[in-house]
């Protein structure tokens, strides 16, 4: 941008007074000026509960779709961090499964100075699968633990529920 080219100043930051009084001027002592009151309402115009009620739904739906446009303005910006994280730690992971090659590397390296280097290879080959299946039955096991059915689990309780509201069954207060 050359330096002859100005933006525009910014526009001043507005406060929540100045928003609610748009319709009227209100000093800054809150007396009214132009026929409004402090909260920006002329209280000479009197509406019927009949009108007020019939505005009810409008408004109600204005902010339930304000409620929810600022849900999904909060949600993106969460998946956006959690996508950042989530790329953060795909490239960990990567570093990490190159830097264990080179430790693999380097395991190899140091036994071959006491032993042939295809023993030495093999050594670290057999240890690094031995780490694997004993990694492997661990996992299995925590994976039945978490998928057996618990029987005074949710399940089950949500069956006596069904069961009680059919009116079978036993039910405790």
């Amino acid at each position: 941008m050359s330096r002859s080219t100005r933006l525009p100043p910014p526009e001043p930051r507005r406060s929540r007074r100045d928003i609610s009084n748009e319709g009227g001027t209100v000093s800054n002592s809150g007396v009214k000026i132009n026929g409004l009151n402090g909260n920006g309402l002329n209280p000479k115009i009197r509406r019927s509960l009949s009108s007020l009620l019939g505005e009810l739904p409008g408004q109600i739906g204005a902010l339930v779709q304000a409620e929810l446009q600022a849900f999904k303005a909060e949600m993106a910006d969460k998946a956006k961090n959690v996508g950042f994280g989530v790329a953060l730690f795909v490239v960990a992971g990567v570093l990490a499964f190159f830097a264990t090659g080179v430790l693999v590397a380097v395991a190899v390296i140091a036994l071959a100075l006491v032993l042939p280097l295809w023993l030495a290879g093999l050594l670290v080959a057999l240890a690094m699968l031995l780490i694997a299946f004993l990694l492997a039955l661990l996992g299995r096991n925590r994976v039945k633990a978490g998928t057996a059915t618990d029987p005074n689990g949710l399940t089950a309780s949500i069956r006596r529920d069904v069961d009680v509201f059919k009116g079978v069954g036993d039910y405790e207060h």
